[in-house]
């Protein structure tokens, strides 16, 4: 009964807020933060917005989670019941119980005519329990520049320059992201998480529903400027950028079916040291916690922001990358289907030779009602993959299936029961034969 009040003392509080917010200035070309922005990818491309004067609107994304899942192993040394006689590959153990509550803070600023500002914190999540600055960028959908031909270019054309989440793939438009978690029918993203924060720029071109996008990055979730320290596997010291692509198709037949399809691809042939983290770059956190994890890391027992990616599978190849993700999404009145594939190859510093490892993702939603207040949905997530001294490919799979209620526009209340199991690692790796599964029941804010 405890439990339940405090749960919903948090959904009334947070939507109180997300109220007193409502009435906020509008800025143009923006994603919002409450369900009006489900199943926005790129953000709208419009130029017939007015500007009177400076406007800064304040939003915020809030998560509050009930977990309840059990986790098992079949590694050799998975016993024990204290740290100090618990083996290497005993798994942390876990009951039900409450997670800390994760908060994401948004500013957006309209600085002039078509041109914008974003700055998101990281007010509280799993891997970092203090403030984190995700990242902040300008977005020019006009420039200052007087001309039919800025005129012309600027109606098709978007420019993003600063520290950003890389537009490589569509699902990171689907993922919870720390405090906002209002986008996502379920509770975590992929097995394999495709996703960044980097310094660069991109440049959109979008006209009658087809796009495209250029993106350069400097490959790394932080500034560098240190030297790289050649090893023995690999001599190369050079610091290349991330160069990546997308394009593909969104639109709306005839019938109001909505039809898109891309494909991206990201390269970087020679990162600095250990720096490249597409598949390592999510400072919040895992919305599974502590699930299949190791108990004892060098004699003591693992804080939980130590291993915050529970549940996820990250191939290392933080030297070079070459990764290609393909996405389709059809929505037809409130049906929705989204796919996914994905193949990557690259290594490690210490690596000679490439590694390969690829993703099949597939999810159905139907939306109930005309406002689709309510959903459920089911999802088949698999990865398989070549990890360092294993000789054999590995496999981990996922199922889940989710409901979901939004109380208001900016409030929802959401359910989901996951199984995940990890298959062909060695009987030395504590994932060998693990599985986890139960209920996570997440309430979300986000205005």
């Amino acid at each position: 009964m405890k439990r339940t009040t405090k749960l919903l003392a948090f959904i009334c509080a947070t939507g109180f807020a997300g109220q007193l917010l409502a009435q906020q200035p509008t800025i143009a070309n923006w994603r919002a933060y409450d369900q009006t922005g489900i199943n926005v990818f790129e953000t709208p491309k419009t130029t017939d917005s007015k500007f009177d004067g400076l406007k800064v609107r304040w939003g915020a994304g809030f998560t509050q989670q009930y977990q309840s899942l059990k986790h098992e192993n079949t590694a050799i040394s998975n016993g024990g019941t204290t740290v100090a006689k618990a083996g290497p590959n005993k798994l942390y153990p876990i009951a039900p119980g409450f997670l800390t509550a994760q908060a994401n803070l948004f500013m957006d600023v309209q600085l002039a005519d078509g041109i914008a500002l974003n700055v998101t914190s990281y007010l509280s999540s799993r891997h970092h329990n203090e403030t984190w600055v995700k990242g902040g960028y300008i977005q020019f959908d006009k420039l200052p520049f007087k001309g039919e031909f800025w005129d012309n270019l600027m109606k098709i054309t978007t420019v993003k320059v600063g520290h950003f989440e890389v537009n490589y793939g569509d699902q990171h438009f689907r993922r919870s992201d720390g405090g906002q978690a209002l986008y996502n029918p379920f509770m975590e993203g992929y097995i394999m998480d495709a996703f960044a924060t980097e310094i660069g720029g991109e440049v959109y071109i979008k006209k009658n529903g087809l796009f495209g996008m250029l993106g350069v990055t400097n490959g790394m979730i932080k500034g560098n400027i240190d030297s790289i320290q050649p090893t023995t596997a690999d001599a190369n010291t050079n610091r290349n950028p991330s160069i990546y692509l997308k394009g593909g198709i969104d639109k709306k037949l005839d019938n109001g079916v909505r039809v898109r399809l891309s494909g991206s691809f990201y390269h970087n042939s020679s990162s600095a040291g250990s720096g490249l983290t597409l598949y390592g770059g999510d400072r919040t956190g895992s919305n599974y916690q502590n699930v299949v994890e190791k108990w004892v890391a060098s004699g003591a027992a693992q804080a939980s922001t130590a291993i915050a990616f529970s549940g996820r599978f990250n191939p290392g190849f933080s030297k070079k990358i070459d990764a290609a993700m393909i996405n389709g999404f059809v929505k037809a009145g409130g049906a929705e289907l989204f796919a996914t594939y994905e193949t990557s190859k690259g290594r490690t510093k210490t690596e000679t030779a490439d590694r390969k490892a690829s993703q099949f993702a597939i999810d159905g939603v139907y939306r109930l009602g005309k406002a689709e207040n309510t959903f459920v949905g089911v999802r088949y997530n698999a990865v398989t993959a070549q990890i360092a001294g294993t000789p054999n490919d590995v496999k981990v799979d996922r199922l889940a299936f989710a409901g979901g209620w939004f109380i208001s526009k900016n409030t929802l209340l959401k359910l989901e029961y996951v199984t995940q199991k990890y298959k062909d690692f060695l009987v030395t790796d504590y994932r060998n034969g693990a599985k986890f599964n139960g209920v996570v029941l997440e309430a979300v804010v986000g205005f």
